[in-house]
């Protein structure tokens, strides 16, 4: 009696183009996205792969460890490095971070 009945309202008709302009800052967060922080990481992957395929005997690098040693034998998967007179472990080939100029490690 003092309590009027409430009905559903009809949905608001959506225009194409404002359904288009709402969808508009998600694509552009993807884009800027993938140019600031996808792209860039693909590159240093990319890099340190040709850097741990080009690995060969001889060659000084730095372990992710931090370990410096000369690349004594190489494998597939795993590389044997001197870290001292006498003294080889053997680490992943994925573990080394840098290849160091020749001379490096005295």
């Amino acid at each position: 009696m003092f309590i009027s009945n409430a009905y559903a309202q009809a949905p608001a008709a959506a225009a194409d183009g404002s359904s288009l302009m709402s969808l508009l800052p998600l694509v552009l967060m993807f884009v800027v996205l993938y140019f600031i922080m996808i792209r860039p990481q693909m590159k240093r992957q990319k890099e340190h792969k040709s850097m741990v395929d080009a690995l060969a005997k001889g060659d000084e690098v730095v372990t992710g460890g931090g370990l410096l040693g000369k690349v004594t034998k190489v494998g597939d998967n795993y590389l044997s490095l001197e870290v001292a007179a006498g003294v080889e472990v053997q680490c992943q080939r994925s573990s080394v971070v840098q290849v160091l100029p020749k001379g490096s490690i005295k």
